[in-house]
């Protein structure tokens, strides 16, 4: 591997443990402020809005400058955010500031291993990332539980600077504070990642670029496989986006846990699913990805399951299984996903569209849980509507799935023979 691909990987881990450190540490500072429990839910929608609104044009931006920059100045914007949560602006509102820089971070981060590397090193170099991504979602929130634990927080908010008053007086604000110096780290990485010799692509019109985009994902969902597995891995993500913080409010309804205390069972999920993730990469093949249709079945099932435990030592294993379940889910649907927007549109479009989707879907599902919590619903009881609607789609989606089968049988049929026979993917 080239050594700009190792300083791409460690911008990635700092930006994406910062990421979900703050995340953690958001939902305390709502929570300590007295903020009623729908504000700490509607987090994750208010960091899915720009990646939604913004789809058709960070692709663009990402193509038209040097993607280094684009990943420092992403960076710049989450600390732009992070010092307004700190300065006394509405937590929700400096969150989506923190969104806005993630959804212009996404493509950049994947964009430059195509103009780094030679095709043979891509799959190679987009596991790395992914694992450390995953690495760091484990190790991000439980920092983020720790930062504000009673070891460590005593210590940071005993940091003196002489002449400067921080106005930092709670573990939620030290630990934010602490949030700014990895995302300053991850951006000192960003400048000496290289200029690649990929030339940089004019930025077309707003409005060419809206139609561009709406073209392309209108012709995935009208892929008789590719619009099963964007369905598939759409709910997938929305469901995992929404997870961290269900979990969080599930484990301080029914374990009594702390915001420190929860954040570890955050992570124990994220271990499941690289297991599930890394078991699916051993023994699927591309042609039989619409066969792990069930386990998203079995995972509404699951969370509403979660209402019934009050013991961690039960939670622990249970939350490992939750997750396992849904990397075994996703790995088969999202290779099927690429496969098919490859072959449709090239690949940079089709993980713009495939961006949207998830990202909407986050916005919608986390709206949804939103809006039960702000009308006094139950923790328990919002978690159950939640399984059952997760349930119910991934049912339809099986459904959905069998009709083509029986009334497009031919062209499902050379589609999937497509992918036995492409060994690329």
């Amino acid at each position: 591997m080239k050594r700009g691909f190792y300083t791409i990987m460690a911008a990635q881990f700092f930006s994406s443990l910062a990421d979900n450190a703050l995340f953690v540490a958001a939902v305390e500072l709502l929570r300590s402020g007295g903020q009623a429990e729908w504000q700490r839910a509607a987090l994750v929608p208010m960091f899915a809005l720009f990646y939604v609104i913004l789809a058709p044009f960070v692709g663009a931006f990402a193509d038209a400058v040097p993607k280094g920059k684009v990943m420092f100045y992403s960076n710049t914007i989450k600390v732009v955010g992070c010092f307004m949560m700190l300065f006394g602006v509405h937590p929700l509102l400096a969150y989506a500031v923190v969104g806005l820089g993630a959804a212009a971070y996404s493509p950049a981060k994947y964009g430059i291993l195509t103009e780094l590397l030679p095709p043979s090193q891509l799959v190679k170099a987009n596991g790395w990332i992914e694992g450390l991504t995953i690495g760091s979602i484990i190790l991000g929130v439980v920092l983020g539980g720790q930062l504000m634990g009673k070891a460590i927080s005593p210590h940071l908010m005993a940091i003196d600077i002489p002449m400067l008053s921080t106005g930092i007086d709670t573990p939620a604000e030290a630990a934010i504070a602490t949030v700014v110096v990895f995302y300053l780290i991850a951006a000192l990485f960003n400048l000496y990642i290289p200029r690649t010799v990929a030339p940089l692509q004019p930025l077309l019109g707003a409005i060419d670029l809206v139609r561009d985009f709406s073209q392309c994902n209108a012709r995935l969902w009208a892929d008789k496989l590719g619009q099963i597995s964007l369905a598939t891995t759409t709910l997938f993500w929305g469901v995992s986006g929404n997870l961290r913080y269900i979990v969080l409010a599930w484990a301080a309804a029914a374990l009594g846990y702390t915001t420190t205390q929860a954040s570890s069972l955050v992570g124990v999920v994220a271990i499941g699913t690289a297991f599930g993730a890394i078991l699916a990469s051993m023994v699927m093949r591309l042609d039989q990805a619409t066969k792990v249709i069930p386990l998203g079945i079995a995972m509404g099932l699951l969370v509403i399951a979660m209402n019934f435990i009050g013991n961690v030592w039960v939670a622990a294993p249970f939350l490992i299984v939750l997750g396992a379940l849904g990397g075994f889910l996703v790995v088969p649907m999202n290779a099927l996903l690429q496969h098919r927007g490859h072959n449709l549109m090239g690949a940079g479009r089709s993980i713009a569209v495939q961006n949207f989707n998830e990202q909407a879907c986050i916005l919608g599902l986390g709206a949804f849980y939103t809006g039960m919590t702000r009308f006094g619903v139950s923790a328990f009881a919002a978690i159950t509507v939640f399984g059952v609607v997760v349930a119910g789609v991934m049912w339809l989606i099986g459904r959905w799935h069998q009709r083509n089968t029986v009334e497009h049988r031919v062209e499902v049929d050379r589609l999937l023979a497509i992918a036995r026979s492409d060994p690329g993917h």
